[in-house]
């Protein structure tokens, strides 16, 4: 299906001006070039995902500092035997901002199923 030069077929398709409206809406909203590629894709595909770099970016930043943070407390324990409660807390803190917006995503994921 994916050859384009197969498609030498149209499909006339009658709307109201509110469908059309809310299809050019999910449209411009799904980051796709091309129309027709957008209404094979959710015909086909079921859905379309659209995924903000920056909330990914950020996910992943948060992950980094949580590890890194890790790895400085496991070499200084290896080296001196000490913890500290205030650096358990920063782990604790970073941990509880990853959560919230790997929830939003798993939510989001979810909702697709349905």
């Amino acid at each position: 299906m994916k050859n384009e030069s197969k498609r030498n077929l149209y499909l006339k398709v009658r709307l109201s001006q509110e469908e059309m409206d809310a299809i050019k809406r999910k449209f411009e909203n799904s980051g796709m070039d091309s129309l027709s590629d957008f209404v094979r894709a959710m015909i086909f595909e079921d859905y379309i995902v659209q995924m903000d770099g920056n909330e990914l970016r950020q996910i992943h930043k948060l992950a980094s500092n949580i590890a890194s943070s890790i790895n400085q407390i496991s070499v200084r324990v290896n080296s001196t035997g000490r913890i500290y409660d205030n650096e358990i807390a920063e782990i604790k803190d970073g941990v509880n901002k990853l959560w919230q917006p790997l929830n939003f995503l798993q939510t989001k994921i979810l909702q697709l199923k349905h």
